[in-house]
C-alpha cells in the first residue's frame, strides 16, 4: 500500500461547514408511543385530535349554580339557596352541567345547615369555570415540526389525545475500532497491545444523542478486511465512525479507502488534537475517520460527528439559559411565594420582551407555548410594564432571537405560518396587537379592524393609533365570517335577529378582537342591544374555542370564521367577508424575518395549505401598502 503523504489544514468551522453542506441528510420518519416520545424530535406539525378539557369544569371547589339567580346578593344582604334546587356541591374538574354555569368557591359560602347556604356576592356566568377547549381545541396545532419533546408537552399531546407521534428516526451509528495492536478483552492485554475503549466512549456519546450505537469488533490493519467492513457498515447504518488509522501513517488506511469506495470532503483540519480527521461520504452516507487518541477522538466526535447525528435526530443541539428581558404589561404578585410565570419571548429592537401567557395551573397549552418561565422573587409585589425580570428560558436564546413576534388577532393561518417559519404568536385580538406593536413589543400585528362609518378595514385603526410613525400594512388574506352552528343547523339560525331569541345561546369573542368588532357592527345597524343577547358576556379567545363550544352544546351559535367550522365539522352561516391583514413599523420591513414572512404568505404552498381548510381568498396577499 502506497504511503499517504499530504493532510490538509482546513479551518474547522469552514470544515464543518463545508461537509454539512456536502451532505444531503433529510432524516427518516417514526412513530413513537407519546409515553415514550421525551426527548424525540417531531417529523412534522402534531394537531389535536380532541378538545381538552372535553367539557365545561370547575375550576375550584365550591359550589355549581345558576348565575342568574345569584343577582342581589351582597354582604349587608346574604342570599340563601337551597341544595338541589338553587346549588349543588362540586368538585374541581367535575362537569358544569345546564342549568348551573357558574362555581362559587367553597371558601365564599356561609353554610348554614339542612343543605342551606349563604353567600355574600353574586357570581357571573362562567365564574370559575374551565371552559370547553380552554386548553387545547381539537384541530389546533400542539407542537410545530422539528421541535424536541419536552416534559411538559407529552400532558399536552395526552391531552389532545395523541397516543403516537411522529418523531425523526434514530440514526443507527456504526463503530469501527481500526488496528492490529487493538484488543478487545482485558485478558488479552499483552506488551505492544491497546484495549478497545474509544468505541465504547462514541456508542455511549451516540446514545445519549439520542441516536443507536452498532459497535464492531475491532478490524486488523488489513486493507482487503477493512474495506470489506466499511462496505458492510455503510450497508447497515445511517453513520459511520472509523476510529484511528486517519493519519499518513504506512498501515493508515482509512482516507484511502474512503477516497476509493466514496469521496473524501475534508482530511486534515486546523485543530490540535485532531489534526488528521477525515470527513468523507461513501454511498452518500457520511464516514468519518477520527484520530485513535482518547482525547482527539472525543473533541472530533464532539465537533464532526455530532451535529451530523443531530441532522439526523432533527435536533438543534442547543443549550438553554437564564436571561433578563422587559416585561410587556404590569404583573401583580402576593408577597408570600416566589412565583414563576409562563411568557412568550422575542428579541425586538435591542430589548429581549417578555410577554405573560394567560391561562391558569390546569392549562398545559401555555406551558407548552412558552419560551421561557419568568421568575417573580417571594417579598416582591411585582412588576410594572418596562420593568426587567429574571426569565428561565425554555428554548434556545438562539432560536427565540431569529423569530418573529406577532401579537393580535387569532387565525388558524397563525399555525400554517408557525410551521413553515420560527412564529411566536399571541392571540389577545386585533386592539390589543394595535397597543402591543405601538409600545414596540413584537414585530408583527394581525389585525381585522372594522371602521363602524367607513366599512373599511384598518387603515383608519392604523393612523388613529400611530399618528407621525411610518406603518406598513402587508395585506393577508380575505376570509370568511359568518355564524357557527351544529350540523344541520336546528335552531335555523339565519343572521343577527336570531341572536336574540330565547331559545339560542351565543359564544362571543373578547373584548378587542375583531370578529368582536364586527358582531357590535351588525348588532347595531340592526338595533339590537347585546343585553338582550343570552350568552354575550360569555368571552372566547379564539374561533375554535368559538367552534368547540357549539360542538359540544354549550351554546348555539357564535360569530367565527368558515375554517374553524370546516375544521369541526360544523356548519355555517355567512355574514361578511373581511381583510386579514398584517401591521408592522415601516423599519421592519428590511428584516429577514419579515422579507421571509411576506414569502411565506406569498408562496403556492401557502396558499395550498389554507385553501384546504376553506373560506378564504388571496387577492392582494403580500402586498405592501405605506400609511403615515
Amino acid at each position: 500500500m502506497e504511503r499517504t503523504t499530504y493532510i490538509d489544514n482546513v479551518d474547522v468551522d469552514e470544515a464543518r461547514s463545508r461537509y454539512l453542506d456536502r451532505l444531503k441528510i433529510s432524516g427518516k420518519r417514526d412513530m413513537v408511543p407519546t409515553s415514550e416520545a421525551l426527548g424525540r424530535v417531531t417529523f412534522e406539525a402534531v394537531y389535536a385530535l380532541v378538545s381538552s378539557p372535553g367539557y365545561n369544569a370547575a375550576a375550584m371547589d365550591g359550589i355549581a349554580v345558576e348565575s342568574k339567580k345569584t343577582v342581589g346578593a351582597i354582604e349587608s344582604r346574604p342570599m340563601t339557596l337551597i341544595e338541589g334546587e338553587d346549588f349543588i356541591y362540586i368538585n374541581t374538574g367535575n362537569p358544569i352541567k345546564e342549568p348551573y354555569d357558574s362555581v362559587i368557591m367553597i371558601e365564599e359560602v356561609l353554610e348554614k345547615g339542612n343543605g342551606r347556604v349563604e353567600i355574600l356576592q353574586p357570581s357571573y356566568p362562567y365564574q370559575h369555570v374551565r371552559q370547553i377547549g380552554e386548553d387545547i381545541v381539537a384541530t389546533e396545532m400542539i407542537l410545530p415540526s422539528r421541535h424536541k419533546i419536552r416534559p411538559m408537552d407529552l400532558g399536552a399531546l395526552l391531552s389532545g389525545g395523541i397516543a403516537q407521534v411522529p418523531v425523526y428516526a434514530k440514526p443507527r451509528v456504526g463503530i469501527i475500532p481500526t488496528g492490529s495492536e487493538i484488543v478487545e478483552e482485558i485478558s488479552q492485554v499483552r506488551e505492544g497491545t491497546i484495549i478497545d475503549s474509544n468505541s465504547y466512549v462514541f456508542k455511549g456519546l451516540v446514545e445519549s444523542l439520542g441516536g443507536i450505537g452498532n459497535r464492531y469488533s475491532p478490524m486488523e490493519d488489513d486493507y482487503e478486511k477493512l474495506k470489506r467492513l466499511i462496505l458492510l457498515a455503510v450497508d447497515e447504518n445511517d453513520v459511520v465512525l472509523i476510529n484511528a488509522g486517519s493519519s499518513a501513517g504506512t498501515k493508515d488506511y482509512t482516507v484511502n479507502l474512503i477516497r476509493e469506495l466514496g469521496e473524501v470532503v475534508v482530511h486534515g483540519v486546523a485543530m490540535k488534537p485532531g489534526k488528521p480527521t477525515i470527513l468523507g461520504v461513501i454511498n452518500e452516507k457520511p464516514v468519518i475517520g477520527i484520530p485513535g487518541y482518547p482525547v482527539s477522538a472525543f473533541m472530533v466526535f464532539d465537533i464532526f460527528a455530532k451535529p451530523v447525528i443531530l441532522k439526523y435526530l432533527g435536533d438543534r443541539g442547543e443549550i438553554y439559559e437564564t436571561v433578563k428581558a422587559t416585561i410587556s404589561r404590569r404583573l401583580v404578585s402576593s408577597l408570600k411565594n416566589k412565583e414563576v410565570i409562563r411568557v412568550s419571548l422575542g428579541q425586538v429592537g435591542d430589548r429581549l420582551i417578555a410577554t405573560p401567557l394567560s391561562g391558569g395551573a390546569g392549562v398545559s397549552m401555555s406551558l407548552v407555548k412558552a419560551d421561557g418561565l419568568g421568575i417573580i422573587p417571594r417579598n416582591v409585589e411585582g412588576y410594572e410594564a418596562g420593568d426587567q425580570i429574571e426569565v428561565e428560558l425554555l428554548k434556545p436564546l438562539s432560536q427565540i432571537r431569529d423569530t418573529l413576534v406577532s401579537i393580535g388577532s387569532h387565525d388558524l393561518v397563525m399555525d400554517i405560518i408557525g410551521d413553515m417559519m420560527k412564529l411566536s404568536s399571541s392571540h389577545v385580538g386585533s386592539m390589543g396587537g394595535i397597543m402591543s406593536l405601538r409600545r414596540n413589543e413584537c414585530h408583527l400585528a394581525p389585525i381585522h379592524l372594522l371602521d363602524m362609518d367607513t366599512g373599511e378595514y384598518n387603515i383608519s385603526y392604523i393612523k388613529k393609533y400611530f399618528p407621525g410613525r411610518k406603518m406598513v400594512l402587508i395585506k393577508g388574506i380575505q376570509r370568511l365570517q359568518g355564524f357557527i352552528v351544529k350540523k344541520g343547523n336546528p335552531k335555523k339560525i339565519e343572521g343577527t335577529d336570531d341572536l336574540v331569541r330565547e331559545d339560542v345561546v351565543f359564544a362571543n369573542r373578547q373584548r378587542g378582537a375583531g370578529t368582536r368588532v364586527l358582531l357590535d357592527y351588525r348588532l347595531q345597524l340592526s338595533g339590537i342591544q347585546p343585553g338582550d343577547i343570552r350568552g354575550y358576556q360569555r368571552e372566547l379567545s379564539t374561533h375554535m374555542a368559538v367552534a368547540s363550544a357549539v360542538l359540544t352544546g354549550s351554546a348555539d351559535t357564535g360569530l367565527g370564521v368558515l375554517s374553524a367550522a370546516n375544521a369541526m365539522g360544523l356548519d355555517f352561516v355567512p355574514l361578511a367577508d373581511e381583510d386579514y391583514d398584517f401591521l408592522i413599523d415601516g423599519e421592519s420591513l428590511e428584516m429577514d424575518l419579515v422579507i421571509e414572512f411576506i414569502r411565506i404568505i406569498k408562496s403556492e404552498e401557502f396558499k395550498n395549505r389554507i385553501t384546504e381548510m376553506g373560506g378564504y381568498g388571496f387577492n392582494r396577499t403580500g402586498e405592501i401598502i405605506w400609511i403615515d
